[in-house]
């Protein structure tokens, strides 16, 4: 039966518990196929090292247990080692004393076809039998209480494993892996283990019930030990439709059963029939129907039962008292029943729950009755309550939440009968008030949502001196708590709307909770074990007192109201030695923030928008964020253990000091006004000071002094920066990245001067620079190393550009976007230019073998070439002898008057011409581009065709908006590019 078909046939129900044998055909069919992979696995896998068997053997039952044998089976040889139980047992039965012919211990066969494989092997084990007995601590423990398997072949198992032992397999035949019959001879079948019933019990009480049915299908001998009463101790018939014989035969077939769970409408009927022939039961479990009052008076036969469990049922006919008697019962619970009045003599009980159950009376006769639960029964009295806790003088715990006519009278009787009560639950309660209420003893009090607590209350929860666990949830009258606790850990105070003054003085509290207290705005807490302290959206928190030596964590988010003061209690001395980690994030309130703290080392401030000063003197400060801290004025970081910093936008920051030993990076983009700098940070690589407009040249002088290891300096829209500045640049032998960008330096001598090892100069709307600025480039030399110049924006003329892409060959990317006197990119040279250019090698041919060989060096190393909108580029001509044999990424993009374009280039990858609307001509060589962009361009649809029929690896093309290329043409161009993958049209994406 598969396992998508649980339910069991109606014609095969009376075959199958109407007898206890099963023929071979039944059974033989679902064996061959189970076991016909499992013996070439097992051949496998036999020969694994002894020293292994025990992790395999685990590993097997683990595999059983969590997908079953089928599982295993598939799992076991990618496993190796530990994956095979039939590896187990061969390798662990070596020091077995059984010959192999001694039929004592029955043998599993199993049948598969082998090219010269036999083995037998024999032991006996003393590993002993498994402890199955069932450990009652708790009725959600209870083996096999959580299988939920719905009407599948259980009976059928069940069956399975009872039938008759001497049942022959039929061996003669076997399946091929084309599923043909084939007749092979039983000597070339058979394999032969020795599993001992000892053995085999063990691996079994791993096993949960589904996988001990699918067990009973390997063999004859797995199906009998699956079988064995010790793993069928509690029978689970919760919502199954089973019938009353087959219930009977079941109970017949497992009289020492102990425990049994059984629900539905014909429940009643079938637990009378348990309680008749199961004379064993410790535990019963039943629910959803209606028990009758013969159940009840038939209990006293079950004389071993120790638990009874009753769900969501109708006891009796709902009018008489319902009597519940037994010398030997320990655990009582009667869940969401509907009954008028119950009685419970029970000498032995310890627990007893009568939670959401609907009687009106309860009479409790249990001298040693421990817990009991009454949370949710509406009807009851506060008498009943008080008669029925009171006569249970053992009490230790009590739940009665939800019980609203619960009075103060009540508590004080049961603190005067129960002196032992440690845990009372009384939730939900309005009429109590805890007035002259005493529990010395109690360690957990719970009192949600009692409007009678009040601060008053708190005089009687301060004799229970030995309470741990505070729960204060919605006391909604609550206006203080102030309390000396020694032993409390937990407290909880969550929506308490008038909850204003909160003192504790209790040195273990360990966890403490109070949120959307909005009137709360004082807060005393002395404590040596408190860790972490949150006290998010207090808005009217003004006062904060906090002497918690363990502090480590503290999260004060949204208290809108906390002013500076707050600095003291977190700095050194101020009660929180161990403080960490602060969070003050939104806390508006804040104007002037001053930290002395050698144990911080995370803080947050986001979103303090009022702080103007910041003073942070914490050697182990590792990490700050100030986002949003948009008006600070003033700014000391005097010494931090900081390795970054990114003071992001800070529009009104005029004056910095950062001494940090460890920073490595800081970004000071958008200090806008920061005119007086002091940067000591011996180890920093990185510094951005883009758009810091103030920062002057003796600021720049000192930085570099005292941050000698400087590789990437951002200078971007520094306008204040001049010669005397970029001279000092030669403190900084390791710098590499430069931006002088959108500044107004005429002269770059000092940089050609000072920075041999520059590779990436950014120069960018630099548009007081002359022609002349660049000569040392292309003329002296300078910047041998440089691979990166961007000078896009830039006034320099065509001849001064020509002549920088004619020299500087070493460049790999170069930005000339937006420049305006740039008219053509016209390398066609002729044979006399090219003989007139420096670096220029004649011999460097665009064939494959010249460009992979490693002798050869081009005399172009452009890789990157970006020209976008350019308005004034009409051609661009890049031939053979242009020797851009490692160009790979073109942009022309938004050069609106570029009407030619003409490229023979080996390695190109990537061309954007899109938004070139004058565009005419294209003529492409480009074997190996990748990526076309000929977006919004006027090109007609045959020199798009030609164009890229030269183009062997094109994958992707874009061609939307070209008013002169129709969507409906598409095939077209892919005829023209059989490589194409990707044309985006207008209309159409394909």
């Amino acid at each position: 039966m598969t396992e998508g078909d649980n339910r069991p046939n109606p014609m095969e129900e009376e075959r199958i518990f109407g007898n206890d044998g099963l023929s071979d055909d039944d059974v033989g069919n679902d064996e061959q196929s189970l076991v016909h992979s499992d013996a070439a696995l097992i051949a496998e896998l036999i020969d694994r090292e002894p020293d292994q068997q025990f992790r395999v053997f685990e590993e097997m039952v683990r595999a059983v247990r969590v997908g079953g044998f089928g599982s295993w089976s598939n799992t076991a040889l990618s496993e190796g080692e530990s994956s095979s139980a039939a590896a187990v047992v061969a390798a662990g039965l070596e020091n077995g004393v059984e010959d192999s012919r001694d039929y004592h211990h029955k043998r599993a066969k199993f049948h598969s076809y082998f090219d010269k494989c036999q083995f037998a092997t024999s032991t006996s084990s003393n590993s002993g039998k498994s402890n199955t007995s069932i450990d009652y601590g708790d009725f959600d423990n209870i083996p096999g209480s959580s299988l939920r398997y719905n009407n599948d072949s259980c009976y059928d198992a069940f069956a399975l494993m009872n039938t008759s032992e001497e049942n022959n397999l039929d061996s003669s035949l076997v399946n091929d892996s084309e599923g043909n019959v084939n007749d092979i001879s039983k000597e070339d079948l058979e394999v032969r283990m020795d599993l001992t019933d000892d053995l085999l019990h063990m691996v079994f009480s791993f096993l949960d019930h589904p996988n001990l049915c699918k067990a009973a299908r390997v063999c004859r001998q797995w199906r009998v030990a699956s079988a064995h009463e010790d793993f069928w101790k509690f029978l689970n018939f919760e919502d199954r439709n089973i019938s009353v014989q087959q219930f009977e035969d079941m109970c017949s077939r497992y009289p020492n059963a102990t425990a049994l769970s059984v629900s539905g409408p014909s429940m009643h009927t079938l637990v009378m029939k348990a309680i008749s022939s199961l004379r064993n039961l410790e535990v019963l479990i039943l629910g959803r129907g209606q028990i009758l009052d013969n159940f009840f008076h038939a209990l006293a036969d079950c004389i071993m039962l120790q638990k009874l469990s009753i769900n969501d049922a109708t006891l009796g006919n709902g009018i008489q008292e319902i009597c519940i008697y037994h010398d030997r019962l320990c655990h009582l619970q009667l869940t969401k029943c509907r009954v008028m009045r119950i009685s419970v003599r029970c000498p032995l009980l310890e627990t007893m729950s009568l939670k959401r159950s609907s009687m009106a009376q309860a009479v409790v006769n249990c001298p040693l009755l421990r817990e009991l639960d009454i949370g949710s029964c509406h009807k009851l009295p506060d008498a009943v309550i008080r008669s029925a806790a009171t006569s249970c003088p053992q009490l230790v715990s009590l739940d009665m939440s939800n019980c609203s006519c619960v009075s103060d009278e009540t508590l004080r009787e049961i603190a005067q009968n129960c002196a032992n009560l440690s845990v009372l639950d009384a939730s939900y309660c309005p009429n109590i008030s805890l007035e002259s209420v005493r529990l010395p003893m109690l360690t957990v009090l719970k009192i949600h949502s009692c409007e009678g607590i009040t601060s008053a209350s708190m005089a009687a929860i301060a004799h229970s001196y030995m309470l741990e666990v505070l729960e204060l949830d919605n006391c909604s009258l609550l206006t203080s708590v102030s309390l000396n606790l020694p032993r409390l850990q937990n407290i909880r105070l969550v929506h308490c709307r008038k909850f204003a003054d909160l003192d504790l003085r209790t040195m273990i509290l360990s966890s403490i909770q109070v949120s959307n207290c909005p009137v709360l705005h004082r807060i005393n807490i002395t404590s040596n074990s408190l860790r972490k302290l949150a006290l998010q959206k207090q808005e009217s928190l003004t006062s904060l007192s906090l002497q918690c030596q363990s502090l480590q964590e503290v999260d004060l988010s949204e208290c809108e109201s906390l002013t500076n003061s707050i600095c003291k209690v977190f700095s050194d001395g101020g009660g929180c030695p161990m403080l960490n980690s602060l969070v003050l994030d939104n806390c508006e309130s804040l104007t002037s923030v001053r930290f002395v703290s050698t144990s911080l080392v995370s803080l947050s401030l986001v979103g303090c928008r009022a702080i103007s000063t910041l003073e942070l003197s914490c050697p182990n400060l590792e990490k700050v964020n100030l986002d949003g801290c948009d008006h600070l004025e003033r700014a000391s970081f005097s010494p931090v253990g900081l390795r970054s910093l990114n003071l992001g936008i800070c529009p009104k920051l005029n004056s910095l000091d950062i001494e940090a030993p460890n920073m490595i990076a800081l970004e000071l983009k958008g200090c806008g006004v920061l005119s007086e700098a002091s940067i000591n940070c011996p180890l920093l690589i990185s510094l951005d000071a883009s758009f810091c407009s103030q920062l002057m040249d003796d600021c720049l002088s000192a930085t570099t002094a005292s941050c000698p290891l400087i590789e990437s300096l951002i200078l971007m829209s520094c306008p204040s920066v001049g010669s005397d500045g970029l001279c000092s640049l030669h403190c900084l032998p390791n710098l590499t990245v430069l931006d002088l960008s959108y500044t107004f330096l005429t002269n770059l001598e000092p940089v050609f001067e000072s920075c041999a090892q520059l590779k990436v100069l950014k120069l960018q709307a630099c548009k007081y620079l002359t022609d002349s600025s660049l000569e040392p480039l292309y003329k002296g030399g300078a910047l041998p190393a440089l691979q990166e110049l961007d000078l896009s924006y830039g006034t320099l003329c065509q001849s001064a550009i020509e002549e920088l892409l004619a020299c500087c060959t070493h460049l790999t990317h170069v930005s000339l976007n937006g420049c305006v006197n740039m008219h053509d990119l016209n390398w066609g040279y002729s044979r006399e230019q090219i003989t007139e250019l420096p670096a220029a090698n004649i011999s460097c041919m665009i064939s494959h073998e010249d460009v992979h060989d490693p002798s050869e060096q081009p005399s172009r190393l452009l890789k990157n070439l970006n020209c976008v909108g350019c308005p004034n580029i009409r051609k661009v001509l890049i031939p053979p002898l242009a020797h851009c044999c490692h160009l790979l990424y073109l942009n022309l993009s938004l050069s609106v008057n570029l009407k030619e374009v003409d490229i023979v280039c080996l390695n190109l990858w990537f061309l954007n011409l899109s938004n070139c609307s004058s565009l005419e001509t294209l003529k492409l060589e480009c074997p190996r581009l990748s990526s076309l962009f000929l977006q919004s361009c006027n090109i007609d649809e045959e020199a798009v065709e030609a164009a890229i029929s030269k183009c062997s690896m094109l994958e992707t093309l874009d061609v939307r908006f070209c008013p002169r290329i129709s969507s409906m043409n598409m095939g077209r161009l892919r005829a023209s590019c059989s490589s194409l993958r990707r044309i985006f049209s207008s209309l159409s994406a394909s």
